[in-house]
């Protein structure tokens, strides 16, 4: 099984709040730092699309700020999407004092270590997890 020959980076839909460039050099970033190459798709969806998305796959009825799909290749190739929902993540930087854009990147770089293959525990030790200090990390460091 071989990695690809680079990475590629997709993204989709509307409403992101920043430039291609710029979601596309945080998955680079957390690709990088982990040493690793994949195929990763970003898609922004809103509110009810996103509603729908995380009742049809994790069964919960509201809409959520991101969901991850790693998708593991017959090669060994790392691959997956990502979706986010931009005015989720507005409403979470409000209540946690951040700016959207640090959410979504924060996002972005969160669901790229999904794809990798990292979890964290659901509830108040989410934050506390290796996979939440190693994504801030990599937002401290990023730009």
């Amino acid at each position: 099984m071989r990695a690809p020959a680079r990475s590629v980076v997709t993204v989709n839909g509307v409403g992101a709040g920043m430039a291609i460039r710029t979601i596309r050099a945080a998955v680079e970033h957390v690709l990088q730092a982990e040493r690793r190459q994949a195929r990763i798709g970003v898609t922004f969806l809103g509110p009810a699309p996103m509603r729908r998305l995380n009742a049809a796959s994790l069964g919960h009825d509201y809409p959520t700020d991101v969901i991850s799909f790693p998708l593991p290749l017959p090669d060994g190739t790392v691959a997956g999407d990502i979706c986010i929902c931009r005015a989720i993540a507005a409403r979470n930087a409000r209540e946690h004092g951040s700016s959207v854009r640090a959410e979504m990147l924060r996002l972005v770089m969160h669901g790229t270590l999904h794809v990798l293959g990292y979890d964290h525990p659901d509830g108040p030790g989410r934050m506390r997890s290796p996979m939440w200090r190693r994504q801030e990390r990599y937002l401290a460091s990023f730009e």
